[in-house]
């Protein structure tokens, strides 16, 4: 079967001294260390290391073929959002970035689809650079946070890109980054193991209680890992709209499980039970294959866990690994099976 991977990541394997080009620290910078891998780095810090396949494309082709990925869906590593940065300098560094990441596609059209990445902190930058990526680098869609500094998804400054988004027939990516909590959670790699779950959860609900869907009904959003805690916790989420509607209902006085189905999740879940319980609770047509590749959190052969419940017949796990992400991204899939 088709498999298309909506949840994977991709760097440059160079670009420009971010320090030296903005006048300020707290960028990253690849390190390459000569032994193929290269190193991520901020302001000296050592952050993560990541191989090959984190930036070259003949590396990435071969792992797909490896484990029988027809398609990646290609986004920024998250911490290259930088949306903390001066709005002009986050503007300069997305062009860089979807820049590249269209060039990739270019070259590979027929194994890559690309998303862009945006200055979020300054809707009206982020608006001028969606139109871009849509109409001139022709990505069908971009990638942003699960929050904006401080501003949660639901907030009045980032409603004019989401009516953008929808006009432009743009899908959006929603991954967690800049996690809440993170300072309390130094040990046990907690940010990524409880942190990341919440702040899926955080972007839906701000999303759903916000009105931004029901405001935005052709609006195309996917999250990553699963939705994270929302599945596991729609009831205590739906009972807190029953019980407490003066602190819950106050944008939008729809029960949130109306919006069950609205909305795709990827499936990256690492269980069976849940992968069923996910397809269950929002439909087997919004629930899209994600892998988070090349990163060790990720599913390290894509789409076997769906491939391995047998519950799942044959039509439903043809949506999951390839029709679904096709139906997100608004593109027409024919060209990737003829």
């Amino acid at each position: 079967m088709l498999k298309v991977d909506i949840h994977t990541h991709i760097l440059p394997r160079d670009w420009p001294n971010l320090k030296e080009r903005y006048g300020y620290g707290g960028f990253v910078q690849l390190e390459h260390r000569g032994t193929g891998c290269a190193h991520m780095i901020i302001d000296g810090n050592f952050f993560r290391e990541v191989g090959p396949n984190a930036w070259d494309t003949e590396t990435r082709i071969s792992e797909c073929n490896l484990h029988g990925v027809q398609v990646q869906v290609l986004s920024t590593v998250p911490i290259m959002f930088s949306y903390w940065a001066k709005p002009q300098h986050t503007f300069d560094l997305s062009k860089l970035l979807n820049d590249h990441i269209a060039s990739v596609v270019a070259d590979h059209p027929e194994r890559f689809i690309g998303l862009g990445t945006l200055p979020m902190q300054s809707p009206a930058l982020a608006i001028r650079e969606l139109e871009r990526c849509v109409t001139e680098l022709h990505l069908p869609g971009v990638q942003i946070a699960s929050h904006i500094n401080e501003w949660n998804l639901d907030d009045e400054h980032l409603f004019p890109f989401f009516q953008a988004a929808q006009d432009l027939n743009a899908a959006i990516f929603v991954h967690p980054w800049d996690i809440m909590g993170k300072d309390s959670m130094q040990k046990y790699w907690l940010p990524w193991l409880v942190g990341m779950p919440a702040e899926s959860s955080l972007a839906i609900c701000s999303m759903i209680f916000g009105g931004i869907f029901e405001r935005l009904p052709n609006l195309r959003v996917a999250f990553a890992h699963g939705g994270g805690s929302f599945p596991a916790t729609i009831g205590r989420i739906e009972h807190g709209f029953h019980v407490r509607p003066d602190l819950v209902a106050i944008d939008n006085a729809i029960n949130p499980r109306e919006y069950l189905g609205k909305f795709w999740l990827d499936s990256l879940v690492h269980d069976p039970v849940m992968l069923k319980y996910i397809v269950e609770l929002i439909g087997r047509d919004k629930v899209a294959l994600g892998s988070d590749f090349p990163f060790p959190l990720g599913e390290h052969v894509p789409g076997r866990l769906i491939e391995s419940v047998a519950d799942f017949d044959q039509q439903t796990k043809r949506m999951l690994l390839a029709n679904n992400a096709f139906e997100w991204l608004g593109i027409d899939g024919n060209k990737f099976t003829s």
